[in-house]
């Protein structure tokens, strides 16, 4: 791996050149006029989110053109699967679900990747998977894209059907089922669909290595799910809300990019977590920002990204992760005129490497094109063991060379700990290494140890592989 040395002389040397953008993986000049994706308005001064404004036509079933100054969506284009008000299309789509006779009951898990799938977080995904593009996810973690280029997709992302069920809509040759919430109301259409077996023994262990007893997930969301999958082209009636006061947060990709745009980011650079932010992580994500200022961005972004989605019960609550991490702004351990505070709709799979690359990919298509990992992305204790599930240095290792995510380069950062002397978190310095504490993040302290890499989707990656 080459060093951080070598990368800042690649990047000045880089930047030297005219015509190119250093941050964009596709190096092009914008063209006159880019089309503009519209952000809603959000309701909170704390995200310094322009209000104002609403979702355009531009925002089309089958995509936009993302602005130049951004990384490109995997694709080519952000897909967006909710159904336009322009033209009676959303109307006439309600209107369709609730005469058509099938109907498929979403559970809580189900209409998370709903939400996911019509906001283009999965994109170039345009539904659930048919079985072609299960089996890719499943064993490439990849699947193929219309233009022949593999786009990694490590988690499947699917819909379970049972078996009562599979036989009346095939009895009937229906090509379009309805999907419904726990009230029996219409969410969205599933067309063109394709049902196939759910092999669960080999999901489970092909996504997590393992199919010990008592992986979150597969508890909740596989365990006693149907046996067989239907997938097809989604289509959604409106944009998925909660209604727990937390909605105003959960920006749509199409959303965040226009903010990095408003904000004028050269860089943006993701951060995800599961737990409150603690001292480390501030320091971690200061001095991310410092670093990409002194290797020549203007002006970069943090994308602070709680995963919002199903989480395990020992998991601390959203609603209390989004009040503290309104106060880390409100306080000034962040900088709010540089962070962006969103939830990520995804569930949590606890799959370790293999879940870390859909977290990596979805904030892709966000716009980012730096995203930072810790030790032991995505992973847990083993269900039945005193051990970890996954190496806690695999995650990282294993987005260096994962398929379809070639665009990402390896920023190495020193490790952070408790400094006892100077009482306050500080990058570790070995030469008196027992003034550190190296203590978990889950303690009441909330201090944590984090070998930190920041994987970025630049065009510098020969200046930084070995």
């Amino acid at each position: 791996m080459a060093t951080q040395a070598a990368f800042l002389a690649g990047f000045s040397q880089l930047a030297a050149q005219p015509g190119r953008d250093r941050a964009v993986a596709v190096a092009v000049a914008p063209a006159p006029g880019p089309a503009r994706v519209a952000v809603a308005a959000v309701g909170s001064a704390k995200l310094g989110v322009k209000a104002g404004t609403s979702r355009t036509a531009a925002v089309a079933r089958l995509g936009v053109r993302c602005r130049a100054s951004l990384i490109e969506p995997d694709g080519g284009r952000l897909v967006d699967l909710v159904a336009p008000e322009e033209g009676g299309r959303r109307a006439a789509l309600r209107r369709e679900a609730a005469e058509l006779p099938h109907r498929l009951r979403l559970g809580r898990v189900d209409k998370e990747w709903v939400h996911v799938l019509s906001e283009g977080w999965a994109s170039p995904l345009q539904g659930f998977m048919r079985e072609h593009e299960f089996l890719q996810a499943l064993h490439f973690n990849a699947i193929r894209g219309q233009d022949g280029r593999m786009v990694n997709m490590s988690v499947p992302i699917v819909l379970s059907v049972g078996d009562a069920q599979r036989r009346a809509i095939q009895a009937d040759g229906a090509t379009r089922v309805a999907l419904v919430d726990e009230r029996d109301r219409p969410i969205a259409v599933l067309s063109d669909i394709e049902i196939y077996k759910h092999n669960k023994e080999e999901r489970v262990a092909r996504t997590w290595g393992t199919t010990a007893p008592g992986l979150p997930y597969v508890e909740e969301a596989i365990t006693n799910a149907g046996d067989w999958l239907v997938g097809g082209d989604l289509e959604v009636i409106e944009p998925i809300k909660y209604n727990d006061g937390l909605d105003q947060y959960r920006l749509s990709p199409a959303q965040l990019r226009e903010e990095f745009a408003r904000r004028n980011a050269d860089a943006v650079f993701a951060f995800q977590l599961r737990n409150p932010v603690h001292n480390g992580h501030a320091l971690l994500m200061t001095d991310t920002r410092k670093r990409l200022l002194e290797m020549g961005y203007k002006n970069p972004v943090l994308l602070l990204h709680p995963l919002g989605g199903f989480t395990k019960a020992d998991d601390v609550p959203l609603s209390w992760r989004m009040k503290q991490h309104e106060k880390v702004l409100e306080e000034g351990v962040l900088n709010p005129e540089s962070t962006v505070v969103a939830i990520f709709p995804s569930p949590m799979h606890y799959a370790g490497p293999t879940e870390v690359q859909w977290h990596a990919k979805a904030r892709i298509n966000a716009g980012a094109n730096f995203y930072i990992v810790g030790r032991d992305p995505a992973g847990m204790s083993h269900p039945t063991e005193k051990r970890d599930l996954y190496d806690a240095d695999h995650g990282k290792k294993v987005l260096s060379m994962a398929p379809g995510l070639e665009r990402l380069n390896i920023l190495p950062f020193k490790v952070a700990a408790y400094d006892t002397k100077q009482k306050k978190m500080d990058f570790f310095d070995p030469s008196r290494k027992d003034d550190f504490l190296f203590i978990s993040g889950t303690k009441v302290s909330f201090h944590n140890c984090w070998d930190v890499v920041i994987f970025s989707t630049n065009p510098l990656s020969s200046l930084v592989k070995s």
